[in-house]
């Protein structure tokens, strides 16, 4: 109150300008133009700037206005003269906002004293409703979007070229018309209440919807609505911008579809499944449930598309998959995986034996044959099943699980299913370990050959040995080839093992042949595996020629398993090691599916007699028959043989009695080190041949 006290208290004008001053609403300064500081403030001042009376009375006017001092000091000079009716300024709040005024200005005397007298309007507002429109007419006469201004009531006041591009309605005929003439039925009543409740709160409202062209084509378009306002704060009118999305749209949900979604199946794919599992799992987290997961691989479908081609193989799929979505309710997950791979997602799951049914039901919907391209198919599936929480609380570890119980309904003769165990898991890292150390191994050069001689049972010579692989483990010792040879084949690690067996096992040949016997002649075992790949007979044959090995110096022993599976390649190869010399030995012969067939096309040098015939070889026995006949049907076909497994003399009898030309086993020694056999040889241990036959 002191700063009014410049006026005459006593003069009755005075005194109602203070009261004035004080009580009205407008904001109201007192300004000294001579050094800009604010002499007084009303309420209104205080309430807008955000400072105390007391504070804007200490303040100087470059503290509230952003421009200089010596602008400011020279727009006061044009108030003080009266050359200007009202100012525009930018003032700044004490939260830091700025505020867009017009101040209105003039001169007053007080006891002497001349001050500015400002009133201030804060028009931030309508300023920038201003900007809005003229942005608003910049985008109407340069957009290629549809634009429209309606009024407050929604009554189409202009519309833009655009408009009539994308809607079909010239101006003409929308102009008068409510905005609703391009409403479509897919938009709800619901759509537009929210609408109108978000324009009325804001002033503003973006996001798709529906409309509909003048020839009733529906579109789908990206809309932005904004409103200008009158000074007293109701709308003056709406201008609406959109464009047409609808390609992008359908070409938005094809990327998406192609992403998540199976082409051949309409199945989610794997990435869709992690998605579904995810949120499956987090779903049972909150609610304290379990999620089952069923991981299926259809039994023998190779032979499906390998025997009547991809186009029936890829219908079967699509059948499996309408059968297996039948199994299971809408709120669960069918997915394919990829190939013959499908995976399950139940949740909300109260107990585990409700799972034992949908895996039950998955086994008998696909039992029945499937009717395709005139053939009646058959196809089963083997399901590993694994449970959240209990067998794992992440998606991978899920699925490695449910993988490793679907592999174990496999061995267990599939058409089955299995649930995951602890043991599995086991089995898996153990499996994964073997793995790791069979890399090292050959690195570290941690194999070695023994070699098991092989017997002529007639005159006691041995002039064969069999190369045995092993592992000499750091941490587990010597490791049997029964124990890692599978896990090898299965990795592909099986071919460079296999090689270095070839190398290692010709250059011990080439030293025993040197130093024991001229003729002497070694067999190697080869894997299946082994021919996967072409070029290792060149190899091989390579490394005889570098050594100085005739071809008639080794035999690969092969399993019947390699020559049924009839591949050209794998046929050219045995072809073109038998024509170098190489021999070839057929081992296990008769525990499989033996035919003649193979004997003659390959021109089979040897037959090994499975050890299952000879261990228990008796006069009179089943085994001794069959042995028989083999050795004769055999030698008419000009096939040598080698009985396996010879453990005592009465086999070793019987077998030279019926005219086996040769023997291996425990009887004569046990697989040795290179050593160790050549020890054995200068000894003379090999046995004397029979003397008279054992019957």
């Amino acid at each position: 109150m002191q700063e009014l006290a410049l006026l005459e208290p006593d003069n009755p004008s005075e005194a109602l300008f203070q009261r004035l001053f004080r009580k009205h609403s407008s904001i109201m300064l007192l300004i000294d133009p001579s050094n800009g500081r604010i002499k007084d403030a009303n309420r209104a001042a205080a309430d807008f700037y955000g400072y105390a009376e007391d504070v804007l009375r200490t303040m100087r006017v470059s503290q509230i206005n952003v421009l200089p001092d010596e602008e400011i000091r020279q727009e006061m000079q044009r108030a003080m003269q009266e050359q200007r009716n009202y100012f525009i300024f930018r003032h700044r709040l004490s939260s830091g906002e700025l505020r867009t005024v017009e101040v209105h200005s003039s001169a007053i005397e007080a006891r002497g004293t001349t001050l500015l007298f400002s009133i201030v309007f804060d028009i931030t507002e309508r300023k920038r409703a201003e900007e809005q429109l003229r942005l608003a007419s910049l985008v109407y006469r340069n957009s290629s979007e549809a634009m429209s201004v309606v009024d407050a009531n929604g009554m189409i006041m202009t519309v833009n070229p655009a408009f009539t591009e994308i809607t079909g309605y010239s101006a003409e005929e929308a102009i008068g018309r409510h905005m609703s003439l391009i409403d479509s039925p897919r938009a709800t009543r619901k759509i537009y209440r929210a609408m109108r409740r978000t324009l009325d709160e804001n002033g503003r409202w973006t996001g798709e919807l529906w409309g509909r062209r003048r020839n009733g084509q529906e579109f789908l378009r990206w809309l932005s609505i904004s409103t200008i306002y009158n000074d007293d704060g109701s709308v003056q009118s709406r201008v609406g911008l959109f464009s047409d999305i609808t390609r992008r749209r359908e070409a938005d949900e094809m990327i998406w579809r192609q992403a998540n979604f199976d082409a051949l199946t309409d199945l989610p794919n794997r990435s869709m499944f992690r998605d579904r599992l995810e949120q499956a799992i987090k779903k049972a987290h909150r609610a304290d449930q379990q999620v089952a997961l069923l991981f299926l691989d259809l039994d023998s479908f190779k032979e499906i598309n390998d025997t009547l081609g991809h186009a029936v193989g890829d219908r079967v799929l699509q059948a499996v998959a309408q059968r297996l979505q039948r199994c299971v309710r809408d709120s669960d997950t069918v997915a394919r995986l990829g190939g013959d791979e499908f995976t399950v997602i139940i949740g909300e799951l109260a107990e585990k034996n409700s799972i034992e049914r949908v895996a039950q039901q998955i086994l008998h919907v696909l039992s029945d044959p499937f009717h395709i391209g005139g053939e009646q198919l058959y196809a089963s599936a083997s399901i590993g099943i694994t449970f959240y929480p209990d067998d794992g609380t992440r998606v991978d570890e899920l699925l490695k699980h449910a993988d490793q119980a679907m592999y174990a309904a496999k061995a267990q003769g599939r058409n089955c299913y299995s649930y995951f165990t602890r043991a599995m898991q086991e089995a898996a890292l153990t499996r994964k370990r073997l793995v790791t150390d069979l890399r090292r191994a050959l690195a570290e050069g941690e194999f070695c050959l023994h070699y098991q001689p092989i017997v002529d049972l007639a005159t006691g010579a041995v002039h064969k040995a069999e190369a045995l692989v092993r592992w000499n483990h750091p941490a587990r010792g010597l490791v049997s080839p029964s124990e890692f040879i599978a896990v090898a084949e299965e990795t592909g690690i099986i071919g460079e093992i296999g090689d270095w067996v070839f190398r290692e096992a010709v250059r011990q040949a080439c030293v025993w042949r040197a130093g024991i016997d001229p003729d002497f002649q070694i067999s190697i075992n080869v894997s299946p595996a082994q021919f996967l790949h072409g070029g290792r007979d060149s190899g091989w044959i390579r490394r005889l020629e570098e050594i100085g090995l005739p071809g008639a110096g080794v035999v690969l022993e092969i399993t019947e398993g390699l020559l049924m599976d009839g591949r050209p390649e794998t046929i050219a190869t045995l072809l073109h090691l038998r024509g170098y010399g190489i021999q070839i030995a057929l081992d296990d012969f008769g525990t499989g599916y033996s035919s003649l067939a193979y004997l003659k096309k390959f021109r089979i040098d040897f037959i090994k007699i499975d050890q299952s015939f000879v261990r228990n070889l008796a006069p009179g026995s089943d085994d001794l028959a069959l042995c028989e006949a083999m050795i004769v049907m055999a030698h008419k076909l000009g096939i040598r043989l080698v009985a396996e497994g010879v453990e005592t003399e009465a086999q070793r009898g019987l077998l030279a009695a019926n005219g086996c030309d040769h023997g291996q086993g425990y009887l004569f020694a046990r697989p040795l080190p290179a050593a160790a056999f050549e020890e054995w040889m200068r000894r003379g241990k090999a046995p004397r041949p029979a003397t008279a036959p054992i019957t």
